[in-house]
């Protein structure tokens, strides 16, 4: 009979999965477990304290819920004008500042760099600021060039496009970088052949550039997809959702349905259908990337 003490016991072959396992424990709690008990929890209607299983309630009333609607209507609007602008000004930003001759590189790239660790109080504060009707600069630029004034945080399309002017500031900048370390990896032998070839800058952006940033321009297209999908802090802390839930999201609207209405289920069921969005959108990216490719 084999004895389970000397089974268990540290040897050459077993000693991997002794030194992995603190890491694959705290991987199972703090990711796993969440992702299982979210899914149950999607199947259960919090009341008074108790929790009882309503099967896909959660899910059909999230199917007549307006306001998930007009949620997921706000999110694909800043999905589809928000991600391509990024993409493109990130990508115009990186290749002017990975050029040679240009000078004080490091401070420009900080610079743009910045806003995606700035802290969001003060995001928030600036960006008010800015936009504010009555005394924002951006109102103050428009009347002196003969432009109305524009409300921009209290109707519904000047809140979107605030909201779209946020998100591009915080995050092209973070994108940028991404898009120099891309750039920085294409061999110089192809763009001194194009030189030698007659090329000018922009036959070398688009026959050399884009094509070889094909995946660092994928990479990003999909992050910045699944970031906006989850979006979140502009639109609590810019418009707070408003003018009469204009500018809400889907994860503002989860935050609501779970913390301030205590609608733990039902938030978990917009959570799961979020997840499924991402995943459906992330595919056809997949799909249209490969299909070009080949």
């Amino acid at each position: 009979m084999k004895n389970p003490m000397k089974a268990l016991a540290v040897n050459q072959k077993n000693a991997p999965y002794y030194f992995l396992a603190p890491v694959i424990i705290i991987f199972l709690i703090f990711m796993i477990y969440p992702i299982i008990h979210s899914f149950v929890l999607s199947f259960q209607k919090f009341d008074s304290g108790v929790y009882s299983f309503v099967g896909f309630g959660n899910y059909m009333t999230l199917m007549k819920d307006p306001v998930f609607w007009s949620a997921l209507k706000n999110t694909f609007i800043y999905l589809l004008v928000q991600v391509p602008c990024m993409v493109i000004i990130s990508l115009a930003l990186a290749v002017i500042l990975d050029q040679k001759f240009l000078r004080l590189k490091p401070l420009f790239r900080m610079s743009l760099f910045l806003p995606s660790i700035t802290a969001l109080v003060a995001y928030a504060i600036v960006f008010k600021m800015l936009l504010n009707t009555e005394y924002g600069i951006i109102n103050h630029l428009f009347q002196s060039i003969g432009l109305p004034k524009v409300d921009w945080l209290n109707t519904t399309w000047g809140a979107r496009i605030s909201i779209i002017m946020a998100i591009t500031w915080r995050w092209t900048g973070y994108n940028m970088v991404i898009m120099i370390a891309g750039l920085q990896a294409i061999p110089t032998s192809l763009f001194e052949s194009a030189c030698i070839d007659g090329a000018n800058a922009w036959q070398k952006l688009r026959k050399i550039t884009i094509p070889m940033m094909k995946p660092i321009i994928l990479f990003i297209s999909i992050t910045s997809t699944i970031g906006t999908l989850m979006l979140f802090d502009e639109s609590l802390i810019l418009t707070n959702g408003g003018p009469d839930n204009a500018t809400i999201t889907t994860g503002h609207h989860l935050y609501n349905s779970g913390f301030q209405f205590f609608k733990f289920g039902y938030a978990a069921s917009i959570s799961y259908m979020l997840v499924l969005i991402i995943a459906l959108l992330s595919f056809i990216q997949f799909k249209l990337s490969k299909r070009e490719n080949s």
